[in-house]
């Protein structure tokens, strides 16, 4: 049966507020997308990598940047920027930071899950 839903990020289902960073998220079927709006100064191996561990980001994502830039820094040393209208496949194994003092703010695919 055809299907149509919605929500917005302006009633998140969850805000996560780690340093220098806020991501908002919402769930809709099985996929979860973000919200995330990162501060100047904000950088992966500062910011995340003390709590999760590891040489660089292991997770996989799929992101669209609204406003801001944003540096990602692969392990085998390729580099790339990323601003407004850009959209993104990042594998594991980077680090990322904001370039310049405006927020970096983007929206990424989180989760997506099998629906039965």
């Amino acid at each position: 049966m055809p299907r149509l839903e919605g929500k917005s990020f302006g009633s998140p289902d969850e805000t996560r507020t780690p340093e220098k960073a806020k991501i908002d998220s919402v769930t809709i079927g099985a996929l979860t997308f973000a919200r995330e709006i990162l501060e100047p100064g904000w950088r992966w191996s500062s910011h995340v990598k003390p709590t999760v561990g590891g040489e660089s980001c292991q997770r996989r994502h799929v992101k669209i940047f609204v406003s801001g830039r944003q540096r990602i820094h692969m392990d085998d040393g390729t580099e790339m920027e990323f601003g407004p209208g850009d959209v993104a496949i990042i594998d594991p194994g980077h680090d990322g930071w904001v370039v310049g003092d405006e927020p970096n703010v983007l929206f990424e695919l989180a989760e997506a899950t099998r629906e039965e």
